[in-house]
């Protein structure tokens, strides 16, 4: 099993990423339905205003290969569209468990 944790960090004011980051937790919650290979997803916002990041998901993925399939399916590049006007940074890490 592969764990697919990631950050994001977006741009704009605190209204504009609000809304963009709910609108991409929505597209990206409904990502298991859609792709085999995801296992489970989860996706949460940040709620400490203390803090640089505005998004971070864990997705689980049977195989490293199965990263790849989950990136490249249309419904997850869909779902990153979502954000990719405002993201500004993307941290991500990716380990067998």
């Amino acid at each position: 099993m592969v764990k697919h944790i990631v950050m994001f960090k977006l741009q704009g004011d605190a209204d504009v990423r609000r809304e963009t980051a709910l609108r991409f937790k929505a597209a990206l919650d409904a990502l298991p339905n859609q792709i085999d290979v995801l296992q489970s997803i989860e996706v949460a916002l940040n709620e400490n205003p203390a803090e640089d990041w505005d998004i971070v998901l864990t997705a689980i993925v049977p195989t490293m290969a199965d990263v790849a399939v989950y990136a490249k399916h249309p419904a997850h590049m869909a779902a990153a569209a979502i954000i990719k006007d405002v993201k500004q940074l993307r941290a991500c890490v990716d380990y067998t468990c």
